[in-house]
């Protein structure tokens, strides 16, 4: 396929007049079309295609209709059948009224083109660039960032299942790329066992059985893995995907015991977190957050939210399940740096911050981190008795740590944690803890028949031991939660893409494809904000249940 940018044109006069008498109020799309434009010019993407050729479809089009795909939570027959039959998006893709449109499979052509091309974030990034033009986003403001959970677009698998399964797409592979050579290597008994898809009414009830019919599928597994790799003719079948994820299941699933291979015991797995969960997305992780477990992935979603303008989505990321959250922060922030939309206060709940990034956002992007840190997980300061870190006094410059009773500490090491942050580690006098009056509220516990043990501390370098407890501090005044009080709006953009645009459930496969949906719905959420902006529309508020709203939460019940 070949592209020849051409200059965009206007709205036919036909098109127009009977949309304008159909919709006497506009619509979104023509609302769009408008007052922001087409957003996106051939000339975007003119890497995607060859300089010869059968011309393809104007790419700035497909964008626009991938985009009121989104906006709209269609399938691609069904964004392909609005094309044709809705008046509006004639209107704001300047179609003639009589335009048959084009098949649905442009779109998932189209879509596989942005991805080859690495043009996934220029979708959203020529969106911002325009609405900043436009004065709608506002230089060095507030931002806030959140994370939930997606679903892979894959069936939830038990483990003879998934064996199987993972069987039969490796040589459903094969048979489509060598048909000759799975022809001769194949069993008779594969037809049966790996044609259907595998079900669980299809599987043997007893323990026994299941236990036999894994190790089965393990041999024929093995089986198959050896002759590819000793075939050097068809070698370059072991490269095809399917059989890598085969290659992968099976070291993680199966041993050998003397010449046979056995289901292995799931002590003896990886982690569930490193285990493929799917023959069909490899990328799919599972994860668990509190009582939510889940295989997929995990989506950031970061927004302005200055009160005088409205709220936009300026950076998506899409991450492994189980990433956490604080990996994050420094690589939303480098990504905002990149397109010229840092803020001065980034607002983020307590997953996204720790020492380090309370300094680095500074230091590095003059950015204000606002976020609860971590309370002192030690034991004196669960149990709210004795002396936890932030009674100690650091005499940095001295190399030594003053407990609260005036003692000077007598070892300070320098060294790294086990994330490979830096960390001093000081100690105290065991005979000087050991005669102090606070030892037992202070110091841990000694094991019986021993001397009494001396406090020991570790502590962050020093600006970011610092930053740490002041950020401590400062976060139980008033002043401070009334500043962090924003934050609580992001919740209510992750609801907004999960109800309204299908932001939890993948679409594709593969944490690319993800990606790609998460772009495009961060774009369709822009839309919408800035149509309601724009029409003066007021921000909804939270909903409270009839019970609240009679029976508020602050309420006093008389007793029984």
């Amino acid at each position: 396929m070949a592209m020849h940018p051409s200059p965009i044109a206007p709205v036919p006069e036909e098109t127009a007049r009977v949309a304008r008498a159909a919709f006497r109020k506009g619509t979104l799309l023509m609302r769009v079309r408008d007052e922001i434009g087409v957003l996106y010019e051939d000339a975007m993407f003119a890497g995607l295609y060859d300089a010869r050729g059968q011309t393809a479809i104007a790419p700035w089009r497909l964008a626009l209709v991938t985009l009121f795909q989104f906006l709209e939570n269609l399938s691609d027959r069904q964004a392909a059948e609005a094309v044709r039959s809705r008046i509006d998006w004639k209107y704001a893709l300047s179609l003639d009224l009589t335009d048959p449109g084009f098949d649905f499979s442009v779109l998932c052509e189209f879509r596989a083109r942005l991805l080859a091309g690495g043009q996934e974030q220029r979708l959203l990034d020529a969106m911002l660039e325009g609405l900043r033009e436009r004065g709608l986003i506002k230089a060095r403001g507030q931002q806030r960032t959140d994370s939930t959970h997606v679903l892979a677009a894959v069936r939830t698998l038990n483990r003879l299942e998934f064996i199987g399964e993972t069987m039969r797409a490796a040589l459903n592979a094969v048979a489509l790329s060598a048909p000759t050579w799975l022809a001769e290597h194949g069993r008779a008994a594969w037809a049966e066992r790996y044609g259907p898809r595998v079900e669980p009414y299809r599987l043997p009830k007893s323990l026994s059985a299941r236990q036999a019919l894994a190790e089965a599928i393990g041999a024929d597994g093995h089986e198959v893995l050896a002759a590819l790799f000793a075939d050097r003719d068809c070698f370059w079948l072991c490269r095809l995907p399917a059989v890598e994820v085969l290659r992968l299941v099976w070291i993680q699933q199966f041993y050998h015991d003397q010449g046979r291979v056995r289901l292995r015991e799931p002590a003896d797995q990886p982690p569930v977190s490193d285990r493929l969960h799917s023959p069909y997305d490899p990328d799919a992780r599972y994860a668990k957050k509190r009582d939510t477990g889940w295989i997929g992935y995990k989506v950031h979603l970061t927004e302005t939210c200055d009160a005088d303008r409205p709220h936009l989505i300026t950076d998506v990321q899409t991450t492994a399940a189980g990433l956490a959250d604080v990996a994050m922060t420094a690589t939303v922030q480098a990504a905002l740096a990149a397109r010229g939309l840092l803020p001065s206060t980034h607002v983020v709940d307590s997953g996204y911050v720790d020492a380090g990034l309370l300094v680095a956002s500074h230091a590095d992007h003059g950015i204000d981190l606002l976020g609860p840190a971590l309370p002192d997980s030690s034991r004196q300061a669960h149990a709210g008795q004795g002396f936890d870190l932030s009674a100690f006094t650091i005499l940095w410059s001295e190399r030594v740590a003053r407990c609260p009773a005036g003692q000077i500490s007598a070892s300070w090491k320098e060294g790294q944690d086990e994330r490979g942050a830096a960390v001093v580690h000081i100690g105290f006098s065991q005979k000087v803890c050991g005669g102090c009056p606070h030892h037992d509220a202070c110091a841990p516990a000694a094991h019986p028949g021993r001397r009494a043990n001396a406090r020991r501390l570790r502590v962050l370098e020093q600006r970011a031991h610092e930053a740490l407890q002041a950020r401590r501090r400062e976060q139980t005044s008033e002043p401070w939660k009334k500043r962090y009080a924003c934050r609580a709006g992001i919740e209510g953009t992750l609801s907004q893409g999960i109800r309204g645009f299908g932001l939890r459930h993948g679409r594709y496969l593969g944490q690319a494809k993800t990606h790609l949906q998460h772009v495009f719905t961060a774009a369709a959420l822009n839309l919408t904000r800035v149509d309601a902006w724009l029409r003066e529309q007021p921000l909804a508020r939270t909903r409270q249940s009839r019970l609240i709203a009679v029976l508020p939460a602050a309420a006093v019940l008389p007793a029984a």
